[in-house]
């Protein structure tokens, strides 16, 4: 049996080395992510029944992330960190949902540094810098400096969720 592990976590960081430097400020009463476990027996079997499982979150969160890819272009106030999240995936099918603390997005390309443990995959690590097409965001979140948060649709439902040990 494969045991695939969808994890989010928020890790307080500062990030650089993409021509910007955004502080990730993060309240000290911020959400935690709890990871959810997700067991099959192929990693494509897992990773169809996750997406089927979030399907209706993301396309919540694709139909708003316009605009708050607007604010975030036109600047956020100071300690409000924009996310995204998007699938990691290495060469034995496995995947994890990671943040991603946004740096630029230019074109259709988003870059900026992995803000969580990576847990499951293999070959990538927290604070990596990392590159995706827009059209691999999962979701999105901008954390607020009073420990709210806007968007995480997926996240918000993950919790939810039952926890398997």
């Amino acid at each position: 049996m494969v045991q695939v592990r969808v994890v989010m976590f928020l890790l307080v960081a500062s990030c650089a080395g993409t021509g910007s430097h955004q502080e990730v400020a993060l309240a000290p009463n911020a959400s935690e992510d709890r990871p959810v476990r997700f067991t099959g027996s192929e990693p494509g079997e897992v990773l169809a029944k996750w997406r089927a499982l979030v399907a209706p979150h993301v396309e919540q969160a694709r139909s708003t992330y316009p605009e708050a890819k607007r604010r975030y272009l036109a600047g956020l106030p100071p300690r409000h960190t924009f996310f995204v999240t998007t699938l990691l995936r290495d060469g034995h099918g496995h995947f994890e949902n990671v943040f991603v603390v946004v740096h630029r997005i230019a074109g259709q390309e988003v870059t900026g540094r992995i803000a969580n443990p990576v847990n499951v995959v293999q070959g990538y690590r927290n604070g990596q810098l990392l590159s995706f097409a827009e059209a691999d965001v999962i979701d999105w979140m901008i954390s607020n400096p009073d420990g709210s948060e806007e968007g995480n649709f997926v996240g918000k439902f993950l919790d939810t969720l039952p926890r398997k040990n």
